[in-house]
């Protein structure tokens, strides 16, 4: 599925199983409520802390998916082409770090 296929077939959803979007605020928190699920999962996968008995069920490539859902809403109710606005983002990376990375140290 291509990301235009996706931003096609969430609208459909929304449209059709889920009524309307929720207003752009609403997703926004919605967005930082999903990513703040993925934090937790990642803390306790690959972090220091430990996962709780209730946390036995957790899904990181569901977490990951609801982040990308709720950001594809947002795009879609904001009239953003998420495939426009990724290729203009990875040249703008790749034009700004073209030697940044390679160069440092860290990285090494």
């Amino acid at each position: 599925m291509t990301i235009q296929e996706a931003q096609q077939i969430v609208d459909k959803w929304i449209k059709t199983t889920g009524v309307r979007y929720f207003n752009e605020l609403t997703n926004t928190a919605m967005l930082m409520e999903e990513v703040g699920e993925v934090a937790r999962i990642m803390a306790r996968q690959y972090g220091e802390q430990s996962f709780k008995k209730s946390d036995e069920e957790v899904n990181l490539a569901d977490e990951m998916a609801d982040v990308l859902f709720v950001l594809i809403c947002l795009a879609n109710q904001t009239g953003i082409d998420l495939t426009e606005a990724l290729e203009k983002n990875l040249d703008k990376k790749t034009n700004r770090d073209a030697d940044r990375h390679k160069n440092n140290e860290k990285l090494i």
